[in-house]
């Protein structure tokens, strides 16, 4: 899976540059939008969708999802060049919420750069990310592979469920955030995980299964392959954060502590307020609630979490995750070594060290 990831960057992003350019004209526009009435501002779109866009994919990002979805569809013996249009979705969709994710946690950094919402303003960049989760939509009417219209319409219905859900968790999240208490279940939390990270995954998922017309117990299977890939990933993710030090911090392209400053409740610091002293507890709920918080508290933050085993805790769940999703690939008539690639991933999630 590491080759593939760095095999299919380039096209998954002349994909994306196919349907949203770098540099529009009003021709494209009217493809991609319709034509206008009376006259479009082609510089003022671009300013504010194509620009920001362009701006938070060229610093990086992974591209798994739509990896994932190649993987997936050569795992059924197709052949993943015929559905490459196809991959650009979960990744357009994952860049609108990230871009909005970002405004709402108030976050400072995005993949080693300023949030787009600080470079160009808030209003551009909840209207840039809110387009996002549409334009892909684009491609189901383009239908690049000739689908069938009940395979079309199965895709909109997936989106329509998945995209739901991923505000779901996106909204328990922010409550939590904003709460002057943490009184969260570890199964609140993987629920909130399921549908904030998971169902971006289960898009990657159900959608080769679903352009490839496999059968229904291939789509669950894989649905459920990438939903608890994707919260083992989101846990990898939290940890990381945990584990990078201040001078480490700029290679993994977040600022120090960052999960600890934005109070966010992550499953290392629901395991430790269950298992700390009650002054320990005390002083770290005090800490996730303030409006502000200073390196010294995150350095304490961090020794509790390490003191009451929260991040072997956490890495743990994660190992049970990356298994069970590993057991949804069983019985399935794959290719035994796009099978292989799709295992080795459930372990490259967590140990992975950006």
């Amino acid at each position: 899976m590491r080759d593939a990831l760095t095999a299919w960057r380039a096209d998954v992003d002349q994909e994306i540059a196919q349907l949203l350019p770098r540099s529009i004209t009003e021709e494209q526009l009217g493809d991609l939008f319709g034509g206008p009435r009376f006259e479009y501002d082609v510089e003022a779109i671009e300013r504010a969708l194509f620009e920001p866009v362009w701006d938070l994919l060229d610093r990086g990002g992974k591209r798994w999802r739509p990896v994932l979805f190649l993987q997936l569809v050569e795992a059924l013996g197709e052949d993943p060049n015929e559905y490459l249009p196809y991959a650009t979705i979960p990744e357009i969709l994952h860049t609108g919420t990230i871009i909005v994710d970002d405004v709402e946690d108030d976050a400072t950094l995005r993949r080693g750069e300023e949030a787009i919402h600080l470079r160009y303003g808030t209003d551009i960049a909840l209207n840039a990310g809110n387009a996002l989760y549409f334009v892909p939509l684009k491609i189901i009417s383009q239908n690049p592979a000739n689908l069938d219209p009940e395979q079309q319409l199965a895709i909109y219905e997936m989106l329509t469920f998945e995209l739901n859900r991923t505000h779901l968790g996106q909204g328990t999240d922010i409550v939590w955030h904003n709460s002057p208490t943490v009184e969260i279940t570890e199964d609140q939390y993987l629920e909130m995980s399921a549908c904030k990270t998971g169902c971006l995954g289960r898009i990657a998922g159900r959608l080769a299964a679903l352009v490839t017309d496999a059968s229904e117990p291939v789509e669950e299977a894989f649905a459920a392959y990438a939903e608890s890939l994707s919260i083992a990933f989101q846990i990898g993710d939290d940890v990381l954060d945990v584990k990078h030090s201040l001078d480490q911090a700029g290679k993994f392209g977040k600022a120090f502590g960052n999960d600890i400053r934005e109070g966010k409740r992550t499953l290392l610091v629901i395991h430790a307020l269950r298992e700390a002293e009650p002054a320990d507890r005390k002083q770290l709920e005090s800490i996730l609630t303030a409006n502000s918080v200073t390196d010294e508290e995150i350095e304490m933050v961090l020794s509790l979490l390490q003191e009451t085993g929260s991040i072997d805790h956490a890495l743990e769940t994660a190992e049970r995750l990356a298994a069970d999703a590993r057991s949804h690939l069983d019985g399935l008539d794959l290719d035994p070594s796009v099978k292989e690639s799709l295992e080795e991933f459930t372990h490259y999630v967590i140990e992975r060290d950006r």
